[in-house]
């Protein structure tokens, strides 16, 4: 009995020091970072302006691994079913944190199933239309509306923070749009380029580029203050709808179960990454800003947000199968 009882210390003293042993040498394979979205939107381009750089952090390459649908939740599910052992890390962003109260049935639990890293970075979402649209204004955007009704906007997909954007604005002008949803920023940016939809509520990362090409026509910025990426352009509220604010936010997470100190090591590796002038200058140019955080900070961030946009959504009368 003695000998049975002593080899089964040694066994439990060995797999302690084979996993603190895993943790010092971490990472010492390819870390994968799934991006629940398709390429071409806000989270895609986030994902590829730091991945290489965090890679070579890491001392390891990082794949960027796009699977997109059901609103970021295919990509979350995979990541909350991953080993939680650092080799996994999830992009969210603000669609996460409605698809809590948006979706009937989700396969994996938002609050439980991960731990926080940090938040990476905010942007504001830009209103566009398609330049066949004759709107140059907020104001006349509204008009147009009101005028002819049966006018569009596109979104990322239903519950995503385009739609919600969408669905705010259609609230607090008192239009009526039909939503369009795609499979992400991208898809319903390339529908807005080929005039698929008249408007959308869509991230800078995603439109800027065809704005900036004449693609696409810019009317106003959601955030409660103007751009530094496009300083010309007025805010929503301030370009005649009082009150009009949104912004999209964006972080990693990690299967819950993964170690503190792959955690740490992680958040400090995200905050020096975000601090680089060329990854900051980079970013910037597509209209975010860099916003990182302790993981219990971010933690704390998205249950607020969690319990902010279940409000608005049960307001709203949402839902999602």
């Amino acid at each position: 009995m003695k000998s049975a009882t002593t080899f089964g210390m040694a066994l439990v003293l060995a797999l302690v020091s084979a996993i603190g042993s895993a943790q010092q040498n971490y990472p010492s394979r390819p870390v994968r970072f799934i991006l629940p979205f398709p390429p071409g939107g806000g989270t895609d381009t986030l994902g590829r302006a730091i991945g290489q750089k965090l890679g070579e952090n890491l001392g390891q390459t990082v794949v960027l691994d796009n699977r997109p649908g059901a609103g970021a939740n295919i990509g979350a599910e995979i990541a909350a079913r991953a080993v939680p052992d650092g080799y996994t890390l999830l992009m969210t962003n603000i669609a996460h944190s409605i698809n809590v109260t948006l979706y009937r049935k989700l396969n994996y639990d938002l609050l439980k199933d991960f731990s926080s890293v940090t938040r990476l970075a905010s942007t504001p979402n830009i209103l566009v239309v398609h330049p066949s649209i004759p709107a140059k204004s907020v104001k006349e955007l509204v008009a147009l509306a009101k005028a002819k009704p049966g006018m569009n906007y596109a979104s990322s997909g239903s519950g995503s923070a385009p739609h919600l954007a969408g669905e705010l604005f259609k609230y607090m002008t008192g239009i009526e749009l039909t939503h369009i949803p795609y499979k992400g920023g991208g898809p319903a940016t390339v529908a807005l380029v080929a005039g698929e939809a008249s408007t959308g509520v869509a991230t800078m990362p995603s439109a800027l580029p065809h704005v900036k090409t004449g693609r696409l026509r810019a009317l106003a910025v959601s955030t409660a203050t103007r751009s530094a990426a496009t300083p010309e352009l007025p805010t929503i509220a301030e370009a005649g709808v009082p009150g009009y604010e949104f912004t999209t936010w964006y972080g990693v997470l990690v299967p819950t179960g993964t170690s503190k100190d792959i955690i740490t090591r992680l958040n400090g590796e995200f905050v020096k990454l975000m601090q680089l002038p060329d990854i900051r200058q980079r970013i910037a140019a597509s209209g975010f800003e860099p916003e990182t955080s302790t993981p219990a900070e971010f933690d704390k961030y998205i249950r607020s947000e969690v319990a902010k946009w279940g409000k608005v959504v049960k307001a709203a009368n949402l839902k999602v199968e």
